[in-house]
């Protein structure tokens, strides 16, 4: 078993210009497939909202629900720095609110980290507040999704000259503010490179170009989410066909009577089928036949 990922083994990955690997997961399974594959970083994002339970958005999910997800993932995951994102809503109050979610993630999922998107002024309060409270902070600029309505939708940034100025400073000041790791997302790579080398922390891109390491949803690349996906995903299986060809082979059988068949059940004994028919038989005569101590 591989050592545990750790703060100072991604400080040393982005020394070394060791790639970091970082991938989505929300439940026990897909925990096992990221250690398996071993992965440094899990992140259990708040896109479980959509692709796990069914939500519009991400703004919908509770912390409660996000506890659930990030408790089966922690049992999954032995050696991957797991990463939970902090749902909207659970840190927008104050600063005493932002500590007090982050430290739920950490005492009752085991959290190795938080995430909190933006870069505002209030943001950095909070990446400063759980930063010192001992919590490490991963920070997250570029496509917010909790505050994409104020960004004008779920789309690209800094592709103008103040949506690019303003990634910079605010991808400079969640460093000064304490995080640990910054994630970059959907930044075209030529305005996310500027910053890049001005950054100490690790950087990882989702759509923003190469960086110290990627990050993709689990679901969008193994083939799982349904619809149109974002341009930066790539597809790595086609396992959503494979479970619908499954479930519907499965439900065929069945309507055919094929399933199950001889191989799929249990061997019984010839007492056990006569006690079976007398036991039958005695009930349809009304006699009692349970044996004493089941009375």
């Amino acid at each position: 078993m591989r050592a545990p990922v750790t703060l100072q083994r991604l400080d040393e990955m982005k020394a070394r210009r060791e790639p970091i690997v970082m991938v989505t997961a929300y439940d026990f399974p897909t925990a096992r497939t990221a250690e398996q594959a071993e992965v440094d970083m899990v992140l259990v994002g708040d896109s479980g909202a959509q692709v796990v339970l069914g939500h519009e958005s991400t703004v919908s999910v509770t912390v409660d629900e996000m506890l659930v997800l990030a408790r089966a993932v922690r049992r999954g995951v032995r050696s991957a720095f797991v990463v939970c994102d902090v749902p909207f809503g659970s840190t927008e109050v104050s600063d005493e609110q932002a500590v007090a979610t982050a430290v739920r993630f950490v005492k009752e999922a085991g959290a190795d980290a938080v995430k909190l998107e933006g870069g505002g002024a209030a943001r950095l309060s909070r990446i400063r507040a759980i930063a010192e409270a001992g919590i490490p902070v991963v920070a997250h600029v570029g496509l917010t999704p909790q505050t994409a309505v104020a960004l004008g939708g779920l789309r690209a940034q800094g592709r103008t000259a103040e949506s690019a100025a303003r990634l910079v400073r605010e991808a400079l000041a969640v460093q000064d503010a304490g995080a640990s790791v910054l994630v970059i997302e959907a930044v075209p790579a030529d305005v996310a490179a500027i910053v890049l080398p001005a950054l100490r922390i690790p950087v990882i891109g989702i759509g923003a170009g190469p960086a110290d390491g990627q990050v993709l949803v689990m679901h969008d690349l193994l083939g799982i989410t349904e619809g149109k996906t974002a341009a930066f995903v790539k597809r790595y299986a086609e396992i959503g066909h494979d479970m619908v060809a499954g479930v519907t082979a499965y439900a065929q059988e069945v309507r055919e009577g094929v399933f199950p068949g001889p191989e799929h059940g249990y061997a019984a004994t010839e007492a056990a089928i006569a006690a079976a028919r007398d036991a039958l038989e005695a009930a349809a005569s009304g006699i009692d036949t349970s044996a004493p101590g089941d009375r």
